[in-house]
């Protein structure tokens, strides 16, 4: 090809690929990061987190604003982001409330109202009890539920008819007996209320529990998954999360994980979209990351596109039959 035709074409293609960077959306100002639950849970720590390491790193221009909107089990959070349409400078991080509110309350909100952006995460459910209690192992636990009498134990938990309530329920009725459910605002509270002695059990996400684990203060009795949690690293004198057994294993037949993912508002375009994909793939890529997974002991299952949507509309479908089945749909 003659020199004189190459140079215009090289410089065209440079051309084209400058344009195209260009045209790649980026924030114009700061990010609102929507936690629809209280401060201090599982939600809430993720988020801080995620704010902190994007700051240390400069993964973004524009800086990360984490807003608790917790009111109506997260309602409030939902509706604000439903509202928001084509607003891509804000972000929320889901749990099960996702599913479980609009069923328990009957608020005008879906998860299908919002753009899926990412799971991810799965986050578990530990059965803890103060590092006092005569309970030493989830078959203990378990079996004094079914001798006792009814409501005789306190299950503490965040807010009413969402994830911590459908799990006591699942017990309840793999023991044939009742337990009283004690509601708090956030998972720290939980946390905290079950060191001071003030409720008998709580089924908190290890990291909301972790530092109280460390202490010595709680006893962890079991994880609600199929197989046991892959960290190794020894966290107690004497515990890794890998040497919490399953519920399952210990005879209390209780399995369920929760969301840990991303949504945008409705109308928002593909390119904005891949601004956050490409955002959280250099936070999952992060030491700090692996530090955090392994910290809260998380299930690193991570989805987007047509398989998290998948995920999400067969996660919604079971969650509607355990809300059934516990009397928690709103009429």
């Amino acid at each position: 090809m003659p020199l004189g035709t190459l140079v215009p074409r090289l410089a065209a293609a440079l051309f084209i690929g400058a344009a195209s960077a260009a045209s790649a959306w980026e924030p114009s100002k700061p990010i609102e990061f929507i936690v629809p639950a209280g401060t201090g849970g599982g939600a809430d720590q993720m988020a801080r987190f995620i704010q902190g390491v994007v700051a240390k790193n400069n993964l973004s221009k524009q800086p990360i604003v984490v807003v608790n909107k917790s009111g109506g089990a997260g309602a409030e959070g939902f509706l604000d982001m439903k509202g928001d349409s084509g607003n891509a400078h804000k972000i929320v991080i889901t749990l099960s409330n996702l599913f479980t509110t609009p069923m328990a309350t009957g608020v005008p909100f879906n998860w299908r109202d919002l753009t899926p952006v990412q799971m991810l995460a799965l986050d578990q459910f530990v059965l803890w009890v103060n590092a006092e209690s005569p309970y030493t192992t989830a078959k203990a636990y378990f079996d004094a539920v079914k001798a006792g009498a009814p409501n005789s134990i306190k299950m503490g938990g965040t807010g009413s008819k969402q994830e911590d309530q459908i799990i006591t329920v699942m017990i309840e009725k793999a023991a044939g007996k009742k337990i009283t459910y004690v509601p708090f605002k956030g998972g720290g509270d939980v946390a905290v209320q079950l060191v001071g002695k003030h409720i008998d059990s709580t089924v908190n996400n290890p990291i909301e529990a972790e530092s109280h684990w460390r202490a010595g203060k709680l006893r962890a009795l079991c994880v609600m998954d199929k197989q046991p949690m892959p960290y190794k690293d020894k966290l107690t004198a004497t515990q890794s999360w890998a040497d919490v057994p399953t519920c399952a294993s210990a005879g209390l037949p209780v399995e369920y994980q929760m969301l840990r993912g991303i949504f945008m508002p409705p109308g928002v375009s593909p390119d904005q979209v891949q601004f956050y994909l490409d955002l959280f793939a250099k936070v999952r890529a992060l030491p700090e990351w692996k530090d955090f997974m392994n910290k809260g002991a998380f299930n690193q299952t991570a989805l987007t596109g047509p398989a998290f949507v998948e995920w999400l509309g067969r996660t919604e479908q079971a969650h509607r039959v355990l809300m059934k089945e516990a009397g928690f749909i709103a009429n």
